[in-house]
């Protein structure tokens, strides 16, 4: 009985934690805001993105909710799904590597991009269950 309690707990904390979902979501809907309650609130955050977005700086998260503001105004979200979750042994970080299909509102042209985001422990936004919740630090894209 203790096993199935333990077990079931370790599935549910790993739900709560998990950002995967909401990351998700703010691309298909094109919401920053809803990126935005993603973003590590502490340090920088790295972001790259190739042409035809042309990105590559460190910045705050309030400067990247702008950016993501101005991409999703000038790009519509087409797909967005991830493919691979790598999460670290100790928990504290982990890599998601998700695949973006977009279209230029201007011209309509489609893209598709590979995108990482490295996700970090937030200390300041733990889980009900008081573990830390993993909040995006950086943010690299390739063309497909």
């Amino acid at each position: 009985m203790v096993r199935i309690a333990i077990s079931l707990l370790t599935v549910i904390t790993l739900f709560a934690s998990n950002p995967i979902p909401s990351i998700e979501m703010s691309f298909l809907q094109n919401s920053p805001k809803m990126l935005y309650t993603q973003f590590a609130s502490k340090g920088h955050i790295n972001i790259s993105f190739p042409e035809p977005i042309s990105f590559s700086d460190q910045i705050s998260n309030q400067q990247a909710f702008f950016l993501f503001h101005e991409i999703f105004s000038s790009y519509t979200t087409l797909e967005f799904f991830s493919e691979r979750h790598f999460l670290f042994p100790e928990g504290t970080s982990s890599i998601l590597k998700a695949r973006w299909s977009f279209k230029d509102n201007k011209n309509n042209n489609q893209y598709v991009f590979h995108v990482f985001f490295f996700l970090i422990a937030n200390d300041s936004s733990k889980t009900e269950l008081g573990q830390s919740s993993l909040k995006i630090s950086e943010i690299k894209a390739e063309k497909i």
